[in-house]
């Protein structure tokens, strides 16, 4: 497969984690099964980063347009955030797995609020890896709320990138150096449309609860290959 350089690994990893329902589906379960069968990947794929050096990984966890789902798999996703967060406590200390949350959190039913305050707290002195969770995310809401609390603080006429940045969700996180989907779909779907402005993008055929740690590492040696100009020639 090749050797991981050390020297060259992306600092912040974003990931579109697709294919939960349609992997189930195929399997004639409930896509409940296969939003669960996700989890586990999760965990495998934080620490896989964590290992290889990354220290910031985005997960896309519930967009903002998840809500036009039916009634009953939002609920099961709320209930399997809370239910997540709440025990896996351990795995993120083993880790050394800090957790930061993006999105509209206000939009939140009030207990998915809580255990997200409350994991962020009990994680905030972990520092091997940094896994940002986008829960009730949309890129578009993002800059669009940033937007409002910027136009109350700055003169527009002398504002530089800089300092809108730091009225996003993630001020003071590095911009994503890679995006990863998988699910076989080629689109970004609203996923940190700024951050990930200059991100290099990687597609992997497999569902998400297929997805491995060595379908983790062809993602990085690929980053590896390519060559950042960042506009210039």
């Amino acid at each position: 497969m090749g050797t991981i350089d050390k020297n060259n690994v992306p600092k912040h990893v974003a990931v579109i984690m697709d294919g939960n329902g349609r992997w189930a589906t195929e399997k004639k379960m409930p896509r409940f099964k296969g939003h669960k069968e996700g989890l586990e990947t999760v965990k495998k794929i934080i620490k896989c980063a964590r290992n290889i050096g990354v220290k910031y990984i985005s997960l896309y966890t519930f967009s903002t347009e998840n809500w036009k789902r039916t009634q009953e798999e939002v609920n099961y996703l709320m209930g399997l955030i809370i239910s997540h967060l709440r025990k896996e406590f351990k795995f993120y200390k083993e880790n050394g797995v800090r957790l930061i949350h993006i999105g509209d959190k206000n939009g939140l039913p009030i207990d998915v609020q809580k255990e997200i305050n409350d994991a962020i707290d009990d994680c905030k002195d972990f520092n091997d890896i940094t896994a940002i969770l986008a829960i009730n995310y949309g890129g578009k809401d993002e800059i669009l709320r940033a937007a409002k609390k910027f136009a109350q603080s700055k003169n527009f006429e002398n504002a530089t990138e800089n300092d809108f940045e730091l009225f996003l969700d993630t001020a003071n996180i590095p911009n994503v150096d890679l995006l990863i989907r998988t699910g076989n779909e080629m689109r970004t779907s609203n996923f940190l449309p700024w951050q990930a402005a200059y991100a290099e993008i990687y597609f992997d055929k497999k569902y998400w609860p297929d997805y491995n740690e060595d379908d983790f590492y062809k993602a990085i040696l690929d980053f590896q290959k390519r060559h950042r100009r960042f506009g210039s020639a």
